[in-house]
């Protein structure tokens, strides 16, 4: 296969992807935690590496290629991280996950003032569950499917004289 239709597919893929994560955003209203937010920037740099890819020589299409079939496999493996602290085999290391702490309030008063005006959403309780994975869980397993189907294609691209 050409490589620029995979480089639009690749960029159609994460597009779809960072459209879905809106829609349960804004239209389903469910909030996103900071490792959920942290999922979304591979899909960002997906797709403008793919359109660069696409603006290149087509000799360069395929260094572009593979460079998004590396974004989504890091992204599979960040999103499994994320389901993994969801199912609580790993606490998550990102602070802005944890709950706040005391600090150095003295008094609720005080304790109150220091909170942020937005509650802020745990990285390990999932919003939602659809047959038994989280979000994070089903797009671990869509970005490894992207990541796979655009590495075959690399490789069959190669084989084939």
């Amino acid at each position: 296969m050409m490589i620029r239709p995979l480089l639009v597919l690749a960029a159609s893929a994460a597009a779809l992807a960072l459209a879905l994560a809106h829609a349960a955003e804004h239209l389903a209203g469910l909030r996103p935690c900071p490792l959920c937010l942290l999922q979304r920037w591979p899909y960002w740099a997906a797709i403008g590496v793919a359109a660069v890819g696409l603006l290149l020589p087509a000799r360069f299409g395929a260094i572009a290629l593979f460079l998004v079939a590396a974004l989504f496999l890091g992204n599979a493996a960040l999103a499994a991280f994320h389901a993994g602290v969801e199912w609580r085999f790993w606490p998550s290391p990102v602070a802005a996950c944890a709950p706040p702490g005391l600090g150095t309030a003295r008094t609720v008063e005080d304790l109150l003032q220091s909170l942020p005006p937005v509650a802020a959403v745990p990285c390990d309780e999932p919003a939602v569950r659809v047959l038994g994975l989280s979000m994070a869980g089903w797009n671990a397993l869509y970005a490894l499917a992207v990541a796979g189907i655009l590495t075959i294609s690399l490789v069959r691209r190669r084989s084939t004289p």
